[in-house]
């Protein structure tokens, strides 16, 4: 494996580690104000997340300066072709850290609405945002012959990526829902179990439609880098069977599913992309590529070592953490720091 083929495979690990980990606290913030109205129970929501939300966003920091490292062409490309989106998007992630310091800060109860819905739309914005990215990934976006992108906003809102998004909204919340019935009890966790029930069939029929829509708004099946075969049936086996675990109350179960599932589902769109990075919808010539856009080889050789050295450190401290918090939330008001 060359170390252009061995940076495009870390940064998929990068980007799947992120959906999976900040999924369920993107689906939990979503679900802060809608799953209760009590005060008392929207503290022990914020608490089930409260130690690992920032650690969450490490990944996608990272993946982003893979990204500008290791391919710097395709890192400018994204941040000029979709500069609107990701500015709405780290908006909506730096009001939702704010939210989570600032929001036990005064007992005012028109103080604490104000962070709860600002981390509803700080969770909720970046959910339908990275759906609609995703998908236009494969899509295709207006990339000229000196890899540009000449397109406008409106090229990125096309009925396939808002389907997309809809795929990873409905999918982050259901992920959070299912997170809940682990790290709660009593009323609060039956709230969870029900929001779960709700949400799995809307997201089971926009996967469905997604993955078949993948076939007629795409060629990606038609110029496959690296054939998925099994990968994307797998992630729709794993929604559905996700739903019989969730309705049969097995929560620990329904949440390794939902997990497979995102897993599966991210593996599925590097894998048809390879070896591009981004698709061009106006030249097949002009598509980006993990040749065409990536560092110089010593560059990459460096950053192979370095990684090599610190991932696993921390992944062995972000294991460690989820281990020390692996508890359900008591609820109890001296125990609850958010």
């Amino acid at each position: 494996m060359d170390f252009n083929t061995l940076w495009f495979v870390l940064i998929a690990i990068l980007y799947t580690g992120y959906f999976t980990l900040e999924g369920f606290d993107f689906g939990v913030g979503i679900l802060l104000p809608l799953l209760s109205k009590d005060d008392h129970h929207r503290r022990i929501m914020i608490n089930t997340i409260g130690p690992h939300w920032d650690g969450n966003e490490v990944w996608i920091i990272t993946a982003g300066g893979a990204t500008f490292a290791a391919f710097p062409l395709w890192y400018a490309a994204l941040f000029s072709g979709f500069y609107l989106p990701l500015f709405l998007m780290l908006v909506a992630l730096i009001l939702r850290g704010v939210a989570f310091e600032f929001r036990s800060k005064d007992s005012n109860p028109h103080w604490r609405s104000f962070w709860d819905w600002s981390i509803f739309f700080g969770s909720l914005v970046p959910s339908l945002l990275w759906g609609v990215a995703f998908a236009n990934f494969i899509h295709g976006v207006p990339i000229d012959a000196n890899q540009n992108y000449v397109g406008g906003v409106w090229n990125l809102l096309n009925p396939y990526a808002l389907l997309g998004g809809l795929v990873s909204l409905s999918g982050f919340i259901l992920q959070g829902s299912v997170f809940l019935s682990l790290k709660t009890t009593g009323n609060l966790l039956q709230s969870a179990r029900r929001a779960a029930k709700r949400v799995w069939l809307p997201t089971t029929i926009f996967l469905i439609a997604f993955t078949i829509s993948t076939y007629f708004a795409t060629d990606v099946l038609s110029k496959l880098g690296i054939n998925p075969g099994p990968v994307p049936i797998g992630a729709v086996a794993a929604l559905l069977v996700a739903g019989w675990f969730i309705f049969h109350k097995r929560d620990g179960w329904a949440f390794i599913m939902t997990t497979a599932t995102i897993v599966l589902s991210v593996a599925t769109i590097f894998m048809m992309l390879y070896p591009r990075v981004l698709i061009s919808s106006l030249n097949p010539d002009w598509n980006l590529t993990i040749t065409n856009t990536a560092s110089g080889q010593y560059t990459l050789q460096v950053m192979s070592i370095v990684a090599l050295i610190f991932v696993p450190a921390v992944l062995f401290y972000q294991g460690w953490s989820y281990w020390v918090f692996r508890k359900r939330i008591s609820g109890k008001d001296g125990t609850l720091e958010y």
